[in-house]
């Protein structure tokens, strides 16, 4: 009678694979975006997002405003920073292990300053208009995490 237990053990993973599946993937389009915004501390930017989609931006903002839409799902982790020190812009947000998040950051910097991606020059080419929310959902209000240099 050995095969009852196995019926009931394949069953019951198939059970927590459903309900892991329901759970739904992480998506960025889907996060509420939070805005932090830095003073610029020269004529040059690094911004270094550690492979995480980023659009980089000129606008005629006179500081630089980072928005980010974060979205973490099961098993995740996550590690979430995002600081200037000096003219380098690190962006950091991921999750460890087995898990499963979604990240993309827009980078709005003033007209005419140098932008470096990751140490290299790089073009400015994303929109100067904010990126739609989803049509199904209600435009989501940014969180503001407003930090002045820091």
């Amino acid at each position: 009678m050995p095969a009852r237990p196995l019926a009931r053990t394949v069953a019951s993973l198939a059970v927590a694979a459903a309900a892991l599946a329901l759970t739904g993937c992480a998506t960025a389009k889907e996060a509420e975006p939070e805005v932090k915004t830095f003073a610029v501390a020269g004529d040059s930017l690094n911004v270094t997002s550690h492979g995480s989609p980023t659009d980089l931006v000129a606008t005629d903002r006179k500081d630089v405003q980072v928005t980010r839409w974060f979205d973490t799902g099961w098993g995740s982790d996550p590690e979430s920073s995002w600081e200037l020190k000096g003219d380098a812009l690190d962006l950091v947000a991921q999750c460890e292990g087995f898990a499963n998040c979604d990240v993309r950051f827009r980078v709005e910097v003033p007209k005419g300053l140098k932008v470096l991606r990751n140490g290299k020059p790089t073009d400015l080419k994303g929109s100067p208009k904010p990126p739609k929310p989803p049509k199904d959902t209600a435009a989501p209000q940014p969180r503001n995490s407003e930090t002045r240099g820091e």
